[in-house]
């Protein structure tokens, strides 16, 4: 019965041992370190959560400016058509050519090339 009771006191936790002053001081630089651990976990979830909100900011920048850049390259396109820019341009007094356009021979150009 006694080697019993012994291996019960063994067994039991010694709740004195762990709670007298000696015993916390020592401990502290555990808890401080755990506390850390716990404002670095916390500041991380913080962190994640910013650069979250940064990349879809950023995402919706970027559709926005795909689409700003389709409409700007359409139209674009439609002014550049032949028919766009003659109707521009006719205020100004110009007007398409109906014949098509003269080329001029230069002869003293040829006989040079010619010769050297």
């Amino acid at each position: 019965m006694e080697d019993q009771s012994i291996k019960e006191k063994e067994l039991r936790p010694d709740w004195k041992r762990w709670l007298n002053y000696q015993s916390i001081v020592k401990q502290i630089p555990f808890f401080l370190f755990l506390a850390l651990l716990a404002i670095i976990y916390i500041y991380n979830g913080h962190y994640a959560d910013n650069t979250i909100r940064n990349i879809n900011r950023t995402s919706k920048e970027v559709k926005e400016l795909q689409h700003e850049y389709k409409t700007v390259q359409s139209e674009m396109m439609f002014r550049s058509k032949q028919s766009e820019l003659a109707k521009a341009v006719e205020p100004l007094g110009l007007k398409e050519l109906t014949v098509s356009p003269v080329v001029l021979k230069d002869n003293e150009a040829k006989s040079n090339s010619g010769e050297q």
